[in-house]
């Protein structure tokens, strides 16, 4: 019996931190479809006071994007920005497609968990924690991964033709950093030499790197 209490003071405990774990805050009414264009500026976006079914629906995600680009892939998104009717509700979506060979490259969503269900071929997934343990798994259609929010994570197609999955998150806005990207094509830039120094190589070399994301 005291073991069954336990357990009940522990699941009350979960479901009471539950809302301070989440991606976002909490709505504070039914509904908040955003004015973009609004010149005010807040920790989201203000609401729009006419909205339609319009608002809560987005058809974006049907086709498949265009992979052709150096990294083989490319995301469309189902976020605030492109999908109103999300705004306050904590959620978005999008879709990846990756060429043969494409890679979705090493990034992170300082604001989500993602999780991915795979929709076509075959692709390794993977994530890195903060003592810098891999964690990785070659998935296949109909399969899902998850990667904890804020971590260091890829995904690579393994298969033979394009490869795609659906992917959720628990914010209207998870926030994407690619880690090359970030680094060697800031504005302004990173200092060559602190890039130098970071990956143990000379300035001329960065300087390379950085030209090939001009």
């Amino acid at each position: 019996m005291a073991m069954l209490h336990l357990s009940v003071v522990c699941a009350v405990l979960l479901a009471l931190a539950a809302p301070s774990l989440a991606g976002d805050a909490d709505m504070l009414q039914d509904v908040c479809v955003p004015d973009l264009a609004s010149p005010i500026k807040l920790n989201g976006f203000p609401c729009k006071a006419n909205i339609t079914a319009d608002d809560f629906f987005f058809s974006g995600l049907k086709k498949a994007g265009n992979t052709n680009n150096p990294a083989g892939s490319v995301v469309t998104a189902a976020n605030v920005q492109s999908f109103p009717g999300v705004n306050t509700l904590g959620v978005s979506m999008a879709r990846i497609d990756y060429a043969p060979g494409g890679q979705n490259p090493p990034h992170t969503h300082p604001r989500a968990t993602e999780i991915i269900f795979v929709t076509q071929d075959t692709l390794e997934v993977g994530f890195i924690t903060t003592a810098n343990m891999l964690f990785t798994k070659t998935i296949t259609v109909g399969e899902v991964f998850v990667f904890p929010r804020g971590l260091v994570h890829f995904q690579q197609n393994r298969g033979y033709g394009p490869a795609s999955v659906i992917a959720g998150f628990n914010s209207q806005l998870q926030g994407t950093q690619a880690i090359a990207t970030t680094l060697f094509a800031a504005a302004p830039p990173v200092p060559s030499d602190v890039l130098a120094k970071a990956f143990r190589i000379d300035n001329g070399q960065v300087d390379a790197i950085k030209a090939k994301f001009k």
